[in-house]
């Protein structure tokens, strides 16, 4: 849901002047996404969109460099590739070991990567559970651990 939101925001930013986010909860609404404004918030700051002056002389959402999007990616990646230890499936769930202390910096990382079918991540001092969607999931994502790594 969270990536499918995302990607009509940014559709609808590149068609209309959208000036502020009540206009944005009204323009997702109209596409049949309801959305509350914490959410957006927190998904303006993802998208790391950023309000320009159009030639209209208003301000209006734009997005941001993507060299910096793709910074943090890769600062995401570091983390997670740094912490881990050990990691294996258990059906639909992804065991991770961690370095003493860093399960929460990595389910962090995790988190913020996106992961289309992650459920959600529990950390303790230094092991993760993730539970994604189904047991397919789980197997497809240990492959994209192996390739991370």
């Amino acid at each position: 849901m969270k990536a499918l939101r995302q990607e009509k925001i940014i559709e609808i930013i590149n068609k209309r002047n959208i000036e502020n986010q009540n206009q944005l909860m009204s323009a997702l609404l109209a596409e049949g996404i309801k959305s509350t404004q914490a959410t957006l918030s927190r998904d303006i700051r993802d998208l790391h969109l950023v309000k320009e002056m159009s030639k209209e002389g208003v301000y209006r959402y734009v997005l941001g460099s993507r060299d910096g999007v793709a910074d943090f990616d890769q600062r995401l990646k570091k983390i997670f590739r740094e912490s881990i230890l050990d990691y294996s499936v258990a059906q639909n769930i992804i065991v991770i070991k961690t370095l003493p202390g860093l399960a929460n910096a990595a389910c962090s990382a995790l988190d913020n990567m996106d992961i289309y079918n992650l459920v959600g991540s529990i950390a303790g001092d230094d092991t993760a559970f993730l539970a994604m969607k189904d047991n397919a999931s789980a197997e497809l994502f240990l492959k994209e651990i192996d390739m991370l790594l």
